[in-house]
């Protein structure tokens, strides 16, 4: 949020205000899942509303287990209790609902602004329960199974990714970011896996692995879509091919058709 006299609002139940002495920001305390605290938290601010621009959902509840408080947790999934999940979705979605309701006419009114909602991480990486268990002595406990592929099935996939499993995603380069985005896909119960030109800008050797992991994948009984300008590459991994021309399809049918019939890979792929 590098913009020219920008002005940012922190709204939450629970602020650390002490943090900077920015006086470009502000600390709201506020119960978001309380519609009548969200209007007064409004009344609070003392930047101008009318010039608000974006608003970034990002409220998460974080139940503390032990005493001490840095060790907190999620609740593992299948053991949360109905008054529990009740309790998350007070916070996520009606705080969300409170929070975007409150800004939106300021936006309409300006004609511009942007809301972003960032995803909870059940949302992303809820099979491999394991990223919300507790490693405190007290509650120590067998966690529950990975219901898609775990993280060391992942990493003996693609060696890279657990040679730079403590970097940040943004910093891999292009091939492993792939790889990165297959896996996270992995980690879930999946049964169709669709690939968006999955070796476009790739070094040979990366287009190579991604090539090795595509039919490990297929040997797993998993269904994959391609969608991909090097046909020939795509056409070799595939049971079956259609070609798209001008929004139409001009031909469905298996890949070895494709490949062995020279007149359409001339006339529909150049190749």
């Amino acid at each position: 949020m590098k913009k020219a006299n920008a002005s940012i609002i922190i709204i939450g139940n629970e602020i650390l205000s002490g943090r900077t002495q920015d006086k470009n920001i502000e600390f709201i305390e506020c119960d978001i899942t309380n519609k009548k605290s969200v209007d007064n938290s409004f009344k609070k601010i003392s930047f101008d509303l009318n010039k608000l621009e974006i608003l970034i959902n990002n409220a998460s509840l974080v139940k503390q287990i032990g005493t001490d408080k840095l060790d907190s947790t999620y609740i593992p999934f299948l053991k949360m209790k109905k008054e529990e999940w009740e309790e998350y979705f007070s916070v996520d979605l009606t705080g969300t609902l409170h929070l975007c309701q409150k800004v939106i006419p300021y936006m309409k009114k300006n004609s511009k602004g942007s809301i972003i909602n960032i995803s909870s991480t059940y949302g992303i990486l809820s099979p491999d329960q394991r990223i919300y268990s507790s490693l405190s002595e007290e509650t120590s406990e067998e966690i529950e199974k990975p219901i898609g592929w775990s993280l060391e099935r992942i990493y003996e996939l693609f060696p890279r990714l657990g040679e730079r499993r403590k970097q940040e995603g943004t910093t891999l380069s292009g091939g492993e970011q792939q790889m990165l985005a297959i896996g996270r896909a992995l980690a879930r119960d999946i049964k169709l896996l669709l690939l968006d030109e999955p070796y476009e800008g790739l070094a040979p050797v990366i287009v190579q692995e991604i090539e090795k992991t595509l039919r490990l994948i297929r040997e797993q009984g998993i269904t994959t879509i391609i969608v991909e300008q090097n046909a020939v590459a795509a056409l070799k991994l595939a049971d079956r091919a259609v070609i798209l021309d001008t929004g139409g399809v001009v031909f469905s049918g298996t890949a070895k058709e494709v490949l062995e019939n020279e007149e359409l890979r001339h006339e529909y792929l150049a190749i």
